[in-house]
């Protein structure tokens, strides 16, 4: 899923939503790429192997979001909340903890403008680093995601971090 964010007029911050599983990024790259140009591309994407739930499809030292960095050049791509399941951003607890959202990208000033967004929000942000550290990520989300398929943790659960 793709989440897109952007300054709008006065220096107000808006932002367009549209969420896409990650087998369709392609396709909405094609159809959609130059709108994104000038704009923070939040990568939000697990890129699992939907058929056997056993690995991801991305190459072992890339990440779906440096293939989405690298296919949209004018953009800002940022990764962040695949590893946070949405009832947890909804409730902004895991268990008594305060959800925390892992924040990983090479633009200094994106990853603050987000952070302000997911801060206002009420939830913790940490910057994971550099756009490499979504690699990472991703492999945490897996975990996380193969956990709870399993009936391990509960999709209304998740890892929290204690900061």
């Amino acid at each position: 899923m793709l989440w897109s964010v952007a300054r709008g007029p006065a220096d107000r911050r808006a932002s367009s939503r549209r969420a896409f599983p990650y087998p369709t990024v392609d396709q909405v790259i094609a159809q959609r790429g130059e709108q994104l140009a000038g704009k923070i591309v939040v990568d939000i994407t697990n890129p699992l192997n939907f058929e056997t739930f056993d690995s991801l499809t991305v190459p072992a030292d890339s990440s779906a979001a440096a293939e989405i960095a690298a296919k949209l050049p004018e953009s800002r791509v940022l990764k962040a909340f695949n590893t946070t399941f949405a009832g947890t951003l909804a409730a902004g607890t895991v268990g008594q903890l305060t959800t925390t959202v892992l924040v990983a990208g090479d633009d200094a000033d994106a990853k603050a403008t987000l952070s302000d967004v997911i801060s206002a929000a009420g939830l913790k942000v940490i910057d994971a680093g550099a756009l490499k550290r979504a690699r990472e990520m991703e492999a945490l989300g897996f975990l996380q995601i193969s956990l709870a398929a399993a009936e391990k943790v509960s999709w209304t659960g998740g890892f929290g971090v204690v900061a």
